[in-house]
């Protein structure tokens, strides 16, 4: 009898696999991120700090986060990215782990300042990495997808910062990031791939487009980057202090204000970026500046609802955040993919770490710092207040920026 043909096993593609090994990394990452809002009582309430003290703890993040990301940009335009990787996410899970020896402020800074550093190297490369797999008209689509950690991590943050922290201490919710995160560094190590620089790109690769001296004279890539700097600037002070926020103006319990913060955040964001994501999908059939006119909407509608959060009656506070966050999260696919796009693969990382640069310098290295500043000399409503001003000067940024949209040609 001839022998039985057994059905070919379907394989996992290299490019698939390496999209969840990486959600699985940014998952982790933003997990670690928004424990401290959520906890961010409890640990003032130990080291008897100051709001402003509160904010520097993102500060010191951000700011040891974005001049590391020149650095490592240029390593990832130049050597293989799948070991910088690796070596970023094991730097910031053995520094969460150190959270079990912190005992004061100043340690606590520290801590948080590594984590930083080990951020700045998955935040430029993994982007990278994933638009090498994927044309131009269907990153959109794998940046949504991948962003969907940001809202996820974060809710998850804010939950186990919030509860958790509570039950057992602030200290507790740190490991839950460190262990886990270990182990999908060890598993993208095994089997995660690297594609070919450049691999899946199509637009004509012009002097502005391929060349780092180009990227200060590329206004595709300029008005991208500083619309998401100035929207970033509101996104940091809105995440770090809406749990704080809500404990104040709302009273409800640390725990209560961690939870409505994380489930609102969790909700909004999987539904807005998915919702962003495939109207940016099919708009761009039809207008080629489809990811900067749909980041544009996205930070025009989010106005009126941050006002009645800040500024309207308390009663209205948690039902206009939910509409807030539904439309800051619209942009999330979209405007990275048009950031991606407005350069080419001899650039990328670079290009990547100089946007990060000037989102965190610009954004939300000093935002929850300043509004901590502020709320010391008046009140939080008047601190969050001013993130309003800056979603403004976002939107006019990204109007400006459709005009420099690059056609999504299918040339050489």
């Amino acid at each position: 009898m001839p022998p039985s043909i057994q059905p070919a096993r379907p394989r996992i593609s290299p490019a698939v696999g390496t999209l969840v090994l990486l959600i699985g990394l940014n998952l982790l990452n933003y997990i670690d991120r928004y424990i401290l809002p959520g906890a961010q009582p409890l640990i003032q309430r130990e080291f008897h700090a100051t709001d402003e003290q509160m904010g520097a703890l993102t500060t010191a993040l951000f700011f040891f986060y974005m001049f590391a990301a020149p650095a490592t940009g240029w390593l990832g335009d130049h050597f293989r990215r799948k070991p910088l990787i690796i070596a970023g996410a094991v730097l910031w899970s053995v520094a969460t782990l150190g959270t079990a020896w912190v005992h004061d402020y100043r340690t606590l800074f520290i801590r948080h300042a590594l984590v930083g550093v080990g951020e700045a190297t998955f935040g430029i490369f993994a982007p990278a990495v994933l638009a090498d797999f994927y044309p131009e008209r269907d990153r959109n689509r794998i940046l949504s997808i991948f962003y969907l950690a940001i809202p996820v991590g974060a809710a998850l943050g804010y939950l186990a910062g919030g509860e958790l922290g509570t039950l057992w201490g602030w200290r507790r919710p740190f490991f839950l990031c460190a262990i886990p995160g270990l182990a999908i560094a060890a598993l993208y190590g095994w089997v995660g791939r690297e594609p070919e620089r450049g691999a899946s790109d199509h637009v004509r690769a012009t002097a502005k487009r391929s060349t780092v001296l180009g990227l200060f004279k590329n206004p595709a890539f300029l008005t991208a980057t500083f619309g998401l700097a100035t929207l970033t600037f509101a996104m940091g002070g809105i995440s770090a202090w809406m749990p704080t926020f809500l404990h104040r103006s709302s009273g409800l319990s640390v725990g209560d204000a961690s939870l409505a913060v994380g489930a609102i955040t969790v909700v909004d964001g999987i539904a807005g970026t998915l919702v962003g994501g495939w109207v940016a999908q099919r708009w761009l059939r039809t207008n080629y500046r489809a990811l900067y006119l749909l980041s544009f909407w996205s930070v025009a509608l989010t106005l009126p609802c941050g006002v009645v959060v800040f500024f309207g009656p308390r009663a209205w506070a948690i039902p206009a955040l939910f509409v807030t966050e539904f439309f800051l999260f619209l942009n999330t696919g979209p405007l990275n993919a048009a950031i991606v796009n407005s350069v080419s693969a001899p650039v990328r990382a670079t290009a990547i770490s100089f946007n990060l640069f000037c989102i965190h310098f610009f954004g939300d290295s000093f935002s929850p710092q300043i509004i901590g500043a502020i709320s010391d000399r008046s009140n939080l409503r008047i601190g969050l207040g001013v993130t309003l001003i800056f979603l403004v000067i976002s939107s006019v940024i990204l109007r400006m920026g459709a005009r420099f949209a690059p056609p999504l040609e299918e040339a050489g």
